[in-house]
């Protein structure tokens, strides 16, 4: 591959999320059409904890990992953005929200007792991706937040459109999200293209990018399998009771 100019390597970023991001994926078009029952979505909702709550792990890692202050500065926000400042606040205890106004039991849904397989091997992929690679291929895999708004906003839509069990107050988390991805994925890919400057750098931020955008997309494969079709439940997961 020849070296990138940074607008050049910017452009391939943004085309690996438009074909690869999980946006693209047929369980979010079930979830933001109105066509999963309820049972379905409470599944979406516990698997995807498991991932809310190792992100700060993630990225406690990364920062561990960086010995420059201005991008540990930076990248501390999105630990106090997940952790919140107390017990109570920030997105992980928002997520829990939305499986409480789901109907599920929270110490059920923290015990991770229901993660389905596939969940907890794609999400700890990630973490070890990110405490094993470089830093420059960390920071490169968050960059799916450049996508994330404009599912966020369908998500939004769709699930207060169509589902009848879910209120604005249960998807408080998604309310917040937007402003907070922006401003982590602009911080992010403008580290990126300063820092990856040769052929081999851009290769790996690219793969980068592509691994995360698997990542994602397996945990909805995993789902759908499991409560789609063919509804084939692992033993010890999540069983709907409807």
């Amino acid at each position: 591959m020849d070296v990138l100019s940074p607008d050049e390597l910017e452009a391939r970023l943004r085309d690996i999320g438009a074909r690869r991001y999980h946006r693209l994926h047929p369980f979010h078009k079930l979830l933001h059409g109105g066509a999963c029952s309820k049972g379905q979505v409470q599944a979406w909702a516990l698997n995807r904890y498991y991932y809310q709550a190792m992100i700060p792990v993630k990225d406690a890692s990364l920062i561990a990992r960086c010995d420059d202050s201005d991008t540990r500065r930076q990248w501390r926000s999105r630990l106090l953005d997940h952790d919140g400042a107390r017990e109570g606040e920030g997105g992980i205890a928002r997520w829990l929200k939305l499986t409480d106004g789901l109907g599920l039991d929270r110490d059920y849904v923290m015990s991770l007792q229901g993660l389905l397989p596939a969940t907890r091997f794609a999400v700890d992929a990630y973490v070890h991706f990110v405490r094993e690679k470089t830093l420059l291929e960390g920071i490169a895999s968050s960059l799916t937040e450049l996508f994330s708004p404009a599912i966020i906003s369908e998500r939004i839509k769709g699930m207060l459109k169509n589902y009848d069990f879910v209120t604005a107050d249960t998807l408080a988390y998604f309310a917040q999200r937007p402003p907070q991805a922006e401003r982590d994925a602009r911080f992010a890919l403008d580290y990126v293209k300063r820092h990856a400057r040769t052929a081999e750098t851009q290769s790996r931020v690219l793969a980068a990018l592509a691994f995360k955008c698997d990542v994602l997309w397996a945990m909805l494969d995993a789902l759908y399998h499991a409560y789609v079709a063919p509804k084939h439940v692992p033993p010890g997961s999540f069983v709907p009771q409807e």
